[in-house]
């Protein structure tokens, strides 16, 4: 059968290829721990001659250093010079928009967080050109304070994203449907005379997604868990060996919307009795007798609940009940071998948890239940922010040749 152009043994798409390959091979080895180049021929099975070459590469792209002499090995003769990653090379740039807030985070090829910057804003049912331009501004100053040039825009939202993580399909407590978040947020920058920022390859993601990567990510858990997270809604990510469960269309995971009590009150996805009508940030606020309230509702009720108040405990063991329910049915569904609280649901666990591993303990039938099964993540709220930036890093690791693309 005929080869497509390019394909053939020895043809220059498939030299590019292998290179493109050797490059990812070769840094994916330095990222592990600083190496020799002699060091790093040996566990990549590589040349030493095109170990060298690859690392020059690597060098000159920003993403590799020479830091000094390498730590000894053992053998004869002087040490090579370790190679490392570049923590003032290209950079991952983090934004998260939340129904009551922005954020902006930049991380180094370490993985480091060079800047961080949280706005609290109510963003509910503004329009998108005016979120996204708040949002430019933040994103503008963190670049800033960092000194370091992202290589790519991550975005996290509270909504569903389709595939190609281009366009917001409907994010019901923003009351946003059919946002092209990507097209917009560039344009945003250019108006902000954002400069380079402008031009970064744009993706959005669902938060719940963000946070249960950066679970898996830094998280340092299961390879197999479900990850339960909340801000103004409901939301979880799917993780099965290691690898995020997007679905057919790209929105498994909606957790807040499983019916908990089908003929309960109405939803604002016009569905009845969803979890989020009882464990969502509106639901608990009105069970704990402060509805109206406005600013941060995760760090407003663990006050109250640390001071003693009553209501606000019965509201978090009725909220942590809906939740058990909810998940027992994920955990008869997929079989994790964790579930992660994070999101606002870290900080209020104390609270949570009681109604929660009753409710799994009577409810799940895959096996018997232990509550070791249902921890709280060391991440919290930073997860879905954090899980944006580190993932633009991740790529930039994975497939290095792509800094060449336009």
């Amino acid at each position: 059968m005929r080869e497509p152009d390019g394909l053939r043994a020895g043809g220059p798409a498939n030299q590019q290829g292998m290179r493109r390959s050797n490059l990812a091979l070769v840094l994916r080895v330095i990222a592990r721990t600083p190496r020799s180049r002699a060091e790093v021929a040996t566990d990549t099975g590589l040349t030493r001659a095109a170990v060298s070459s690859l690392a020059e590469e690597l060098i000159a792209a920003g993403l590799v250093v020479e830091e000094g002499p390498a730590a000894p090995s053992g053998k004869v003769g002087r040490p090579g010079t370790a190679l490392g990653l570049n923590r003032d090379g290209p950079a991952g740039l983090g934004a998260e928009i939340g129904v009551e807030h922005l954020g902006a985070c930049v991380v180094d090829l370490r993985g480091e967080v060079r800047a961080w910057r949280r706005q609290e804003i109510r963003n509910r049912g503004r329009r998108p050109a005016a979120v996204m331009a708040d949002l430019a501004e933040l994103l503008r100053r963190a670049a800033a304070e960092a000194g370091l040039r992202p290589a790519g825009l991550a975005l996290a939202v509270p909504g569903l994203v389709g595939a190609d993580g281009a366009l917001l399909r409907r994010a019901a407590n923003l009351g946003w449907r059919d946002v092209g978040t990507a097209a917009e947020l560039r344009l945003a920058l250019r108006a902000a005379g954002a400069g380079h920022l402008a031009e970064l390859p744009v993706r959005a993601d669902n938060e719940a997604n963000l946070g249960g990567l950066a679970e898996l990510w830094l998280g340092g858990g299961a390879e197999h868990f479900l990850h339960v997270s909340a801000e103004a809604g409901i939301g979880s990510a799917i993780v099965v060996d290691g690898r995020l469960l997007r679905g057919a269309r790209g929105y498994a995971g909606e957790l807040g919307h499983v019916p908990v009590h089908p003929e309960g009150p109405r939803c604002a996805c016009g569905a009845h009795g969803c979890l989020e009508q009882y464990a969502g940030e509106s639901a608990v606020l009105r069970a704990a007798g402060l509805e109206g309230v406005r600013g941060d509702w995760v760090a407003l009720l663990a006050e109250r609940a640390e001071a003693g108040d009553e209501e606000v405990r019965a509201a978090l063991f009725g909220a942590g009940a809906a939740l058990g329910i909810a998940v027992a049915g994920a955990v008869n569904l997929l079989d994790p071998a964790e579930v992660v609280l994070g999101g606002g649901y870290a900080r209020l666990a104390p609270w949570l948890l009681p109604a929660m591993r009753a409710e799994l303990a009577a409810r799940v039938t895959v096996g018997p239940w232990s509550d070791e099964r249902l921890t709280v993540s060391r991440l919290g709220r930073r997860g879905p922010l954090l899980g944006a930036a580190v993932g633009v890093v991740r790529s930039l690791l994975a497939d290095p040749g792509r800094l060449e693309e336009p």
